[in-house]
């Protein structure tokens, strides 16, 4: 009963603290980055305020994202911080509860903040993101995505077959797609491949040029191969629906990146960039359980003048962390280094020092 008792005085120290910490750290984001944008889009642009405030809206859901784990940080610094400033831990210690089930309940909290940040990163942000961009671009600006892009996947579906078209690049303008690859699927089975040089948006249809059909068997592969010189191929996606059908990987749900990267792969291009998006809605959220436990120690002070310290190292600790984070994502996106440890080096190392930091405040 005491230690239940415990648990419910350690994570009511603890839920002001962070909901203070979600709404002041996102308030710092958005005067930060958002509020000179916001002003210009309505000098500049003449956006309406309802259309800015949509996109402010739209946004949000990523900076909140990414204050849960600063905010669990800070919400047990300062629990621990006071507790450690009144010499409560001193007294719960002195009662025979060890300083690991004091910080039991700093971990669980830590760790369903994890849980519900992994759903609230797959299911939430990337929509709210992509609709936020579609505002930006086509309400506010009226301006399209840009006239060229590259690795463009078009799906469309036709009964039961499925359709997927890579190419290399598009340009809008022009209306030409580069490097085609187009494989159609029947019951999730490769039956034909087509290759060709470009396709030509021409009198609203697409024809491709200079190209091979190939007949594709599960068991025997290629069975028959047909060169044409053109030929139109069902799809009814203009240039400038294909332009907008594009979605950058931070768009994507975590199922839609796993379908972009097979693609790449079957056309033998890097998906370091892609795959290093996906360890990242890992990353960011298992972030508020390594803040978790390495704010607890961080927080737990020996004498009572100590808690300020505390709040002084979390900014460091904070800045340290995203410094890391951007130094290696940029890496892991560019090839360098691999992804899952590009993605995961903050976290390795804030969770080597809060188990280094925890030993040592036990004792």
């Amino acid at each position: 009963m005491q230690l239940r008792l415990l648990d419910k005085y350690v994570l009511k120290e603890l839920l002001y603290p962070f909901i203070f910490g979600v709404a002041s750290f996102s308030s710092i984001f958005i005067a930060s980055s958002m509020l000179f944008k916001i002003v210009q889009y309505i000098t500049t642009y003449g956006a309406s305020t309802g259309t800015v405030a949509r996109l402010f809206l739209y946004s949000l859901p990523e900076v909140i994202n990414y204050t849960f784990p600063m905010s669990v940080l800070l919400a047990t610094l300062m629990a621990f911080g006071k507790l450690s400033g009144s010499s409560e831990i001193i007294a719960m210690k002195s009662g025979g509860i060890s300083y690991y089930r004091i910080v039991a309940p700093v971990l669980v909290m830590g760790f369903v903040v994890s849980m519900f940040s992994v759903i609230w990163a797959e299911k939430v942000v990337p929509p709210s993101k992509s609709e936020a961009k579609r505002i930006l671009t086509q309400e506010i600006r009226g301006n399209v995505k840009p006239k060229t892009q590259e690795h463009v996947v078009i799906k469309t579906l036709s009964g039961k077959t499925q359709r997927i078209t890579y190419a290399r690049s598009f340009n809008e303008q022009t209306g030409i797609m580069e490097n085609i690859t187009i494989e159609e699927f029947e019951n999730q089975k490769l039956t034909r491949v087509q290759t060709a040089d470009t396709a030509k948006w021409e009198d609203n249809k697409w024809v491709l040029e200079n190209g091979s059909v190939f007949t594709m068997d599960e068991k025997q592969g290629v069975t028959s191969k047909v060169n044409f010189a053109k030929q139109v191929i069902p799809l009814n996606t203009t240039p400038k629906e294909v332009s907008w059908e594009q979605k950058d990987a931070d768009e994507m749900t975590l199922g839609e990146l796993r379908g972009y990267i097979q693609v790449l792969e079957r056309q033998k291009q890097s998906t370091s960039y892609h795959w290093t998006e996906i360890f990242m809605r890992f990353a960011i959220p298992l972030a508020s359980f390594v803040f978790a436990l390495l704010g607890a120690p961080l927080g737990t002070q020996r004498q009572r003048s100590g808690s300020s310290i505390g709040m002084g190292i979390s900014v460091i600790v904070i800045f340290v962390y995203y410094g890391i984070m951007a130094f290696t994502t940029g890496l892991g996106k560019g090839g360098v280094i691999p992804p899952f440890l590009a993605a995961m080096a903050p976290n390795i190392i804030c969770l080597a020092a809060g188990i280094a930091l925890l030993r040592r405040a036990n004792y």
